[in-house]
């Protein structure tokens, strides 16, 4: 497939409106992270408060994803998300305004930016309702490729800080979040046909499924992996290393940068080979890369590790959502909220053990050793699933599972 086909099939406005969307509330979600070492330092936190504070946002994100999984087939992808956007957007403004005086209020802001952490469950199924099954890899790892805005505020968002005060970064993040709505209600579009309309007994019923399980495993690990290394770099490179917040940031944005541009590659090539072979060679190397992370310490070779894994990871998160189309096509945005909610556990998970593991151990090597050790369990699950996925519902999917 080339990717001028996107503009003959489908809805391309609306493909490049959900990437903006994702985008910035991507970046939005994850902006603790980056300002992590300078809020914890601020508030005087301890390690575990803040691998909390920045893993709190991933975990509102998780359980909003299914809410807004719902709200998507009631009320549609585009009100939805236009609902999500003004309450992220009212919430930056009262931090800007009142700022964040002591941890409570971290964990608060954590739970207002889980909407923004929730716009996976709007995006992906707006863009994703407009194409055909032989190109929901491709469409689903750019639309998914939003994610990239995380490398935006790893950047931006120490250096400003540092010039004037975390507090004022949220201020600054209002103007794109005005943008970004503007031409998200101005453009996007809801796919032609009838969806049906999702009630909370529905995710019940989906979850007597085993597939459904599968597939919030699997995701657990790939966006859980790549999202909870994301929110931790600037802390675990401020705390292995001594660096600087804004060269922790810049390094944070390699990795982040790397894991969302491969996302779409991910979901081509399981286009191209089936998401099943792909993702046994992406958790492989994930899971090889972080027990190398864990047990070398050297800045150069950790940072070329991470810059693996992080690959790797979003590899598997495109390979994921392309296999998922083709099981649930019928229920994709019910689907898409709780598969999606099962990535943000997982990002809560590595993101507050990871702080934890250095609270209790005085070292981040037990967190990642364990994370490493999930990868190999889903390529033991892949084995478990693969001859049944491909002798059923693959064989009747459109598409090479």
């Amino acid at each position: 497939m080339k990717l001028s086909d996107l503009t003959r099939s489908g809805h391309w406005p609306t493909l490049l409106t959900a990437f903006l969307y994702f985008d910035f509330s991507f970046m939005v979600w994850t902006v603790l992270g980056p300002l992590g070492a300078q809020i914890g330092e601020s508030l005087g936190l301890s390690a575990g408060e803040k691998g909390l504070m920045v893993a709190v946002p991933i975990l509102s994100g998780a359980m909003l994803r299914i809410f807004l999984g719902l709200l998507v087939d009631r009320i549609g992808a585009k009100n939805s998300g236009i609902m999500a956007q003004i309450v992220v957007i009212a919430g930056l403004a009262l931090a800007w305004i009142f700022g964040l005086p002591n941890y409570q209020a971290t964990l608060l802001m954590g739970l207002v930016l889980g909407f923004a952490g929730a716009s996976f469950a709007v995006a992906l199924p707006q863009a994703g309702r407009w194409y055909p099954p032989s190109m929901q890899g491709v469409v689903m790892g750019l639309a998914g490729a939003g994610n990239v805005g995380v490398v935006i505020d790893s950047l931006l968002a120490p250096r400003l800080a540092e010039a004037y005060g975390w507090k004022n970064v949220f201020g600054f993040a209002l103007l794109p979040a005005l943008l970004v709505l503007i031409i998200y209600a101005l453009v996007s579009k809801e796919a032609p046909g009838e969806v049906k309309r999702r009630k909370l007994s529905d995710y019940s019923a989906l979850l007597k499924n085993p597939d459904a399980h599968w597939f919030c495993f699997y995701y657990t690990i790939s966006f859980g992996g790549f999202v909870g290394l994301a929110s931790s770099y600037v802390l675990y490179f401020k705390g292995e290393f001594g660096l600087p917040p804004v060269q922790g940031g810049d390094i944070a944005a390699l990795c982040t940068f790397v894991g969302a541009a491969m996302r779409p590659i991910g979901g081509a090539t399981a286009d191209q080979i089936g998401g099943i072979r792909s993702l046994y060679r992406f958790y492989l190397v994930a899971g090889l890369a972080l027990v190398a992370a864990a047990t070398i310490h050297n800045l150069p070779m950790n940072l070329a590790l991470f810059v693996v894994a992080s690959g790797s990871l979003g590899m598997a998160n495109g390979a994921v959502f392309q296999l998922l189309p083709q099981r649930f096509r019928g229920e994709i945005g019910i689907m898409t909220g709780l598969v999606g909610a099962g990535g943000g556990i997982g990002g809560f998970y590595l993101a507050s053990s990871l702080g934890f593991s250095k609270g209790i151990t005085g070292s981040y090597q037990p967190g990642f050793l364990i994370f490493a050790s999930l990868c190999f369990l889903a390529i033991a699950g892949l084995s478990v699933v693969k001859t049944r996925w491909r002798s059923t519902w693959g064989a009747l999917a459109g598409a090479r599972i």
